[in-house]
């Protein structure tokens, strides 16, 4: 008998701001989905990268919807206003993660980032938020499906 992994829904919430690295990091996103064999349920374009939260907190309220990507690339300008915007990204999307019970992973690049940084992190940075959604969804699997059954504790990766 053959034995089919389970599919793992993704959303992909992705910034338009700064279009010319997270289009890129959006194509990246889509194809390593694929190949790790994870589903894109929805693929939401969105102003910014302050202005994900909300977005994410509808998809994470949908059923064919297991895990939320962010993408986006908050660039170093000449203030701390990138320093404001991903504190404050960061700090609702770990609210939105627990509130939901579903897995919410950041593939933001930045703040402090510059351009060039930016760009070179594409690849990087999109594999990696879809790998540690697709991770994060099955180890919440395991974690729902495991009992405690010894006095050893039960390891979970």
């Amino acid at each position: 008998m053959v034995t089919v992994p389970p599919v793992i829904h993704l959303a992909l919430v992705v910034a338009k701001f700064n279009s010319q690295i997270t289009n890129k990091m959006l194509q990246r996103a889509l194809t390593y989905s694929r190949k790790l064999g994870a589903t894109v349920t929805y693929v939401c374009k969105v102003p910014g990268s302050y202005d994900m939260p909300l977005t994410m907190k509808t998809l994470l309220e949908k059923d064919n919807v297991d895990a939320v990507v962010a993408l986006g690339a908050i660039v170093r300008g000449g203030t701390k206003h990138d320093e404001v915007i991903a504190y404050a990204l960061t700090n609702k999307m770990s609210d939105l993660c627990v509130q939901y019970g579903k897995p919410v992973s950041l593939g933001v690049v930045g703040p402090g980032a510059t351009w060039k940084q930016a760009q070179d992190r594409i690849n990087e940075y999109a594999e990696r938020s879809v790998t540690s959604a697709v991770n994060m969804v099955l180890l919440q699997r395991k974690l729902k499906r495991s009992t405690q059954k010894s006095k050893r504790p039960v390891v979970v990766e």
